[in-house]
């Protein structure tokens, strides 16, 4: 490998800290909300995740890049990660069934990083003081401006991203002869999820975000599903409105992470910002109803109160977070509803919670 002379580059975190480091390649400025990923593999799963629209990602693994990139582990179509901040990165990769290498998969993508960044440093900032916005950029000569430009950018709190990654238009997904038919809304919605859906012989059709319940019922579906995805869940009424319609309908109904969130805010239940969020592959979540453990892939900023779900004598909480008694799972008592903070469809992450795919089908062939 040829030596890269690599420009310098910066990370100033909104509350005025600085990290140093180097450019990738690509020269620039990205904004975003940093926020770290404690995963250490599925580097591409997570930067193609559309959940991950609008932050700035901090790897936690010391070594980004050294597997190169895959065609078919994608998420999404595009990098949805503002820019990413990483200790050492690969620019040579050594698995035989890769495709290309990270740094020429963020060429393609025009996607700014930077490495040589004392990660460890950075994350226990943000353990202590909580998710914020920054910005990267080899403009390290411009600080005050950029502190400028920092300061005029939109906070997570409030903001409405779906609109950003869903599609524009309906399209369908798996076999047109399989045996159950699902309308999917997309507020976010990553590929692996549809590839399970399809794998239990469905057929999705796929709405954008600002569907109504009208539209998804005239695919004459066995169920519906909403999805993960980006920015904060409370702007997200006629979503919101789509899951009052299906839940007082009584047909079944599940939703992945915001889609959990839309779900609880059309029960009355209100969502919050956390300080940090919980992002990574290992993530351990009790089942309340089998009381068994699950190691779980998790990326989510928001989180549901759990005083009013408790309070709330129409849902149950099924599942909790164990590191901290966060929800990460209800059940709507007498409806064909259930939603999951987490992801069960583990990409990247384990497969310890792939089951509720199969509970969502076994619901449909209920109804």
């Amino acid at each position: 490998m040829k030596y890269k002379q690599r420009k310098k580059a910066l990370i100033l975190l909104a509350d005025g800290t600085i990290f140093y480091g180097k450019s990738i390649g690509k020269e620039g400025t990205a904004f975003g909300e940093v926020c770290f990923n404690t995963g250490t593999t599925g580097y591409q799963e997570i930067f193609t995740d559309p959940s991950y629209y609008g932050q700035l990602m901090v790897t936690t693994n010391a070594h980004i890049g050294n597997y190169g990139t895959k065609e078919d582990e994608i998420e999404s179509d595009t990098v949805k990660i503002a820019g990413l901040i990483c200790k050492n990165f690969s620019f040579e990769y050594s698995r035989p069934g890769g495709d290309a290498s990270l740094e020429a998969f963020f060429e393609e993508h025009n996607t700014l990083a930077i490495s040589d960044v004392d990660t460890r440093a950075l994350v226990s900032y943000i353990r202590d003081h909580g998710a914020m916005n920054a910005v990267i950029s080899t403009e390290v000569d411009n600080i005050e401006s950029l502190k400028k430009q920092l300061a005029e950018q939109p906070n997570m709190e409030g903001l409405e991203l779906a609109s950003q990654v869903s599609t524009k238009e309906p399209y369908y997904f798996g076999n047109e002869n399989a045996k159950y038919k699902i309308s999917a809304l997309d507020i976010g919605i990553k590929k692996n999820i549809l590839r399970n859906l399809a794998k239990r012989d469905a057929y999705i059709k796929v709405f954008p975000h600002n569907s109504k319940f009208e539209d998804l019922e005239a695919f004459n579906p066995d169920g519906y599903f909403i999805s993960n995805g980006p920015g904060d869940p409370e702007p997200l009424v006629e979503a919101q409105t789509v899951a009052k319609e299906i839940i007082s309908r009584n047909k079944p109904l599940f939703g992945i992470c915001l889609g959990h969130q839309v779900i609880a805010l059309a029960n009355g239940i209100s969502t919050y910002k956390m300080h940090n969020g919980h992002r990574g592959i290992n993530h351990p979540v009790k089942n309340l109803i089998t009381g068994k453990g699950e190691i779980t892939s998790q990326n989510h900023g928001f989180a549901i109160n759990r005083e009013e779900t408790e309070a709330n004598a129409n849902v149950e909480i099924t599942h909790v977070h164990l590191n901290d008694d966060t929800v990460a799972g209800i059940k709507i008592k007498d409806k064909n509803c259930f939603s999951v903070q987490y992801h069960p469809e583990a990409s990247p992450g384990p497969n310890d919670s792939v089951y509720l795919f199969d509970q969502f089908i076994e619901n449909i062939k209920n109804a």
